[in-house]
């Protein structure tokens, strides 16, 4: 790192800062609701007056941290292309919430999701069911996922010899209280500009860090001999087929077998693809995503929804067709140029400080910086959005003033940044943590999408879900002797799914559905599709929102474009043609069939009769 390096990073972070602390004036009171105090709309939904650009943008830079490059690296380099749906998975619910949630997040008009409990359930379960849930996304989900980034940017600091360059030998702390410094950084623009600043500087983060993505693929393909060169020798250093996106062999007309030489298990492999999508806690959205669909401007219901969809769809080309790729290529050309690296995780870092020249370098340094960034200030805000809606307001001071709210605000994302250090001290491996935050995610998904269209599903099915995967996920993960038992990734996360669904199916027929009348409000504010409501349908006269059937079929469509022109980019990058117009060919047949879908005008779904629903 030369001084011009440095001189590139300072610009970049009092850029930022400055463009924050300027973020915090800006005039967000578009939204004025005598119910929902205006400090709280304005400070974590930023008025709900965000673009669809700039609302999918940041849910792109969300998932875009500093830690994605070297867990991709260390992927491809233990399993192959094809390990990568291990996050590639969770394209199939994003696109399902593009068309089945999106419209009915904005409808429902919320604060949080854990404030949607309330609205769908009733009574004092449904209010632990919140508190509950506010607190396991706030403080342990959400801080370990802060800890994990926070150990990413150890690594890269540790790797790049950061504070060497400046002359210091700093031990391993000191590295740590360094990442630690540049969070109560991001902490001071996070909390005075509240979302609107973490959006707004995430659009740029997002751009300079994909910036540097590419540069770094480009100089590392050309130093690795060029892309002709690359892809021979890093499949004779391998000993399985590294460059094979779906490890399934074909043998002739309908015949197909599993790729013995894949880096991952069939069972593995196929519980990526059929189990966890659906039974992750983010199955209908969740969290940060659903902070931004909730924060989308629109004057009608319909401009919100269509504002939404939109936010979700930018939000998948940028994170799945756009940013895969120019990681997955740097990933490859490292086993090439360091065949002998024992952290494969470290190879990206490697590279950097090996194969980029000044100014260069500090570019790309700066853009992991903004990766870093635009992830903490997410679940900084994130993080206190909870603890202030969820627990604060909720449980200890419901008539609290707008000015205690925001000072609670800023108060929750100190605290937040605070465990999320202390977090950080404990994590050890990118990787590991990655399946960690999976495995205590997942369960509970399969009850977070059938609550919007069966009326049945109670509190108590949804809390015996969310605490049951909890634990499980938890236990399986650092328990050394249960590990033996579900040795393969694919059996525990199927253990997990089957376990925690035996436990809500049986709570749920033990106790008593909600009472009618929360059911009829929920109905009415939201109006979601399909046969789960027909007696609220009834009751109402009201016609759902959304035709299920015909948001099924666009997403079946939407899977189809968007995996196959992912795969035509990769297929032709990587010289593999048949599998790049293979792909083209299924993005265009989606394209045409989503067309035709978002053409055909969908009649309105009859009233049933009583003898219908009883």
């Amino acid at each position: 790192m030369q001084l011009i390096d440095w001189i590139i990073i300072l610009i970049y972070l009092f850029g930022t800062m400055a463009l924050g602390l300027l973020l915090s004036h800006q005039e967000t009171d578009t939204y004025d609701e005598d119910d929902e105090p205006k400090s709280l709309v304005n400070n974590l939904l930023a008025g709900r007056n965000l673009p669809w650009w700039l609302a999918g943008t940041s849910m792109a830079a969300t998932t875009f941290s500093i830690d994605t490059p070297l867990y991709i690296c260390g992927v491809v380099a233990s399993r192959g292309i094809a390990g990568n749906w291990e996050w590639w998975s969770f394209g199939i619910a994003h696109i399902v919430l593009i068309y089945v949630f999106a419209g009915l997040w904005r409808r429902s008009e919320m604060v949080t999701d854990a404030e949607l409990t309330e609205l769908r359930y009733s009574g004092s379960t449904a209010a632990l069911l919140r508190g509950i849930k506010a607190f396991l996304f706030a403080v342990p989900i959400n801080c370990i996922g802060i800890g994990y980034a926070m150990l990413a940017m150890v690594k890269v600091v540790d790797a790049l010899n950061l504070w060497q360059s400046l002359g210091f030998d700093p031990g391993e702390a000191t590295k740590l209280w360094t990442v630690i410094a540049l969070s109560i950084f991001v902490l001071i623009y996070t909390g005075v500009s509240g979302l609107w600043g973490v959006v707004v500087t995430d659009f740029f983060q997002f751009f300079l860090g994909l910036f540097g993505a590419t540069l770094v693929a480009i100089i590392a393909v050309n130093d690795a001999g060029g892309i002709h060169q690359l892809i021979p020798d890093v499949q004779e250093i391998t000993n399985f087929d590294v460059l094979s996106f779906i490890p399934i062999s074909h043998n002739g007309g309908l015949s197909f077998t599993w790729n013995d030489a894949a880096g991952i298990t069939a069972t593995t492999f196929s519980a990526y693809l059929f189990v966890q999508w659906w039974s992750f806690r983010r199955s209908d959205g969740g969290g940060e995503f659903v902070q931004r669909l909730l924060a989308v401007k629109g004057e009608t219901e319909e401009a919100a929804k269509k504002e939404a969809e939109k936010a979700t769809w930018f939000f998948n080309i940028l994170n799945y067709i756009v940013r895969t790729w120019p990681w997955i290529v740097t990933a490859l050309a490292a086993m090439v140029l360091l065949p002998n690296l024992e952290d494969a995780e470290l190879a990206y870092p490697t590279l950097m400080l090996t194969y980029l020249p000044s100014v260069v370098l500090g570019l790309v340094v700066a853009s992991l910086i903004a990766a870093f960034m635009s992830t903490i200030s997410t679940s900084i805000n994130w993080g206190a959005s909870y603890l202030t809606n969820d627990l604060y307001r909720r449980f200890l001071r419901p008539q609290a003033t707008d000015q205690e709210l925001t000072n609670a605000v800023r108060l929750a994302s100190v605290l937040v940044t605070v465990l999320g250090s202390i977090a950080a001290f404990y994590a050890t491996d990118v990787r590991t943590v990655f399946r960690l935050v999976i495995a205590i995610g997942t369960g509970p998904g399969l009850v977070l999408i059938l609550r919007w269209f069966w009326w049945r599903i109670n509190a108590a099915a949804e809390l015996s879900a969310m605490v049951t995967g909890f634990f499980i996920g938890l236990i399986t993960t650092i328990n050394p002797d249960i590990n033996n038992i579900f040795p393969d990734f694919g059996f525990r996360l199927l253990a997990i799914s089957v376990l925690t669904a035996v436990v809500w199916i049986t709570v749920m027929y033990l106790t008593p559905p909600e009472d009618e009348e929360t059911l009829l409000n929920f109905y009415t504010k939201v109006r979601p599709g399909g046969i789960g409501w027909q007696r609220q349908q009834y009751k109402t006269g009201l016609q759902p929102a959304q035709n299920l059937k015909n948001d099924v079929l666009k997403v079946l469509a939407a899977i189809l474009v968007m995996f196959g022109i992912m795969f035509a980019i990769g297929g032709f990058l990587l010289l593999q043609s048949i599998t790049g117009f293979v792909s083209l060919t299924i993005a265009v047949i989606g394209g045409f069939w989503l067309r035709k879908l978002n053409k055909k005008k969908v009649l309105p779904i009859a009233r049933p009769g009583l003898d219908d629903i009883y």
